[in-house]
């Protein structure tokens, strides 16, 4: 099955190949059978004419056709394989000759996964820190279970600091969608410590049935790296402001809250804040240390079908996000202005990132055989059965071969996050399948 390779460009190659009919003969043959499944052929039940009898029937060129995926099916995979080729996505087919008793000729353009060169890792210095939980966060903690007690009026006049806000939120960096910051009928507590710094001190003095736009520059140090020391640009609908009334701390509240008293409720706050800062602390680590890998590591040119597919998945996110807060991802394109294809545009550079991430952890796990096994996919697959076990559509995608292959995927991600940690720091994740999905990998 001779071939010969040329380079397109950095990212693509074409195949061209041919196939003997001594080759395909097999691929002719199943086709036949096929066809003779369907076709009515006088004096023959359904799949018994013979192979001669269907060719003058129905022609060689017709069963030429019906065989010529299958044919090109095996052959590309010989050529790829004989190549040690490693592609992506489907290759685009252009037939150069096509005769029956003749060689079948063809061009198979294709894109080629990146090569991707890791830099020392053992040699990587990324600190993890866990921030401390102080005593005000503990107090802040019982106010917010006090807060979900609290007897709620709306008001016309200015929101203070101790009332809640209901708005509907945009957030965009350079004009462009923040990934998750889309928000409606979002509630505001102002008296609480926010996520963005400032953003509680911008609603104080809002009215109900304001609109307010303002910017807030993001800390170097936030979690958020793709956030961090940038200026983020907010547009707020003030739906309703609510004065807010809280029943009084002590051991009756407590009580009602399954605890004894007063001091063992600031015990069980202080655990679960403790395991939830490790959690947080195990986050910012993983993107750290992604983030110096995706700078130091050397990637070959990514093709176009790679970064595409990751804008594909961005846009699908963006979309639930939306949805989950009420809104259409219509009435969010005519919102900020842009159609679709702009959209498409703007996720240009973090579809990149998130390209270069799956393509670095995927070498992490080729280098390191960190392929997860078949029992650990099906166990995985069990987990999220047993926990949607009432949502009958997430229950037939589960069946899906490539869902599959996206949860597979997703396993190889946590182990090579756990693989790294052990590496870099000497321990396990904190808790046992608590690790970002860095993309999916891909494969021909």
């Amino acid at each position: 099955m001779p071939h010969t390779l040329e380079k397109k460009d950095a990212t693509m190659v074409i195949i061209t190949i041919t196939v003997s009919p001594n080759e395909y003969e097999k691929q002719l043959r199943q086709a036949a059978e096929r066809l003779s499944e369907r076709a009515n052929i006088r004096g023959f039940r359904p799949g018994k004419a013979p192979y001669d009898v269907l060719k003058k029937e129905i022609g060689e060129m017709s069963i030429l056709k019906e065989a010529l995926e299958s044919i090109i099916q095996t052959s590309f995979y010989a050529a790829v394989t004989a190549e040690k080729l490693d592609t992506i996505g489907m290759p685009k087919i252009d037939i150069e000759k096509l005769a029956p008793g003749n060689d079948l000729i063809y061009k198979a353009t294709v894109a080629l996964l990146p090569k991707v060169t890791l830099p020392d890792i053992g040699k990587l210095k990324i600190e993890r820190v866990t921030k401390p939980v102080e005593a005000k966060h503990i107090d802040e903690t019982i106010d917010a279970l006090r807060g979900m007690q609290a007897i709620e009026t709306v008001k016309d006049t200015a929101a203070s600091k101790a009332d809640k806000v209901t708005i509907d939120m945009n957030m965009t960096l350079e004009k462009v969608p923040v990934e998750g910051g889309q928000a409606k009928n979002y509630q505001v507590y102002l008296s609480e410590d926010h996520y963005i710094p400032g953003f509680n001190d911008a609603l104080v003095g809002v009215k109900r049935g304001e609109e307010k736009n303002f910017t807030l520059h993001f800390p170097d140090t936030h979690y958020q790296k793709m956030l961090a020391g940038k200026s983020v640009d907010f547009n707020v609908k003030i739906k309703d402001v609510h004065e807010r009334n809280l029943p009084e701390l002590g051991d009756e509240f407590a009580k009602k809250l399954g605890q004894e008293s007063v001091a063992k409720l600031r015990e069980l706050v202080n655990k679960n804040l403790s395991a939830e800062a490790e959690q947080k602390a195990d986050q910012q680590w993983e993107i750290a240390v992604l983030d110096r890998l995706i700078e130091q590591a050397t990637i070959d040119p990514i093709p176009d079908v790679l970064i595409d597919a990751e804008r594909q998945k961005i846009f699908y996110e963006l979309k639930r996000d939306l949805e989950r807060n009420g809104v259409s991802i219509e009435q969010y394109l005519s919102d900020i202005k842009k159609n679709q294809e702009e959209l498409f545009k703007d996720f240009k550079n973090q579809a990149e990132k998130r390209a270069k991430a799956a393509l670095i952890s995927r070498q992490i796990a080729l280098e390191n055989t960190l392929a997860p096994t078949k029992e650990e996919i099906d166990g995985e697959i069990e987990h999220m059965k047993h926990i949607y076990k009432d949502n009958k559509e997430y229950m037939e995608n589960l069946e899906r071969p490539e869902v599959r292959d996206t949860i597979a995927t997703m396993v190889q991600n946590r182990k090579v996050m756990q693989w790294l940690k052990v590496k870099l720091l000497g321990k396990e994740i904190v808790e046992k399948g608590h690790s970002h999905d860095h993309g999916h990998d891909h494969k021909h």
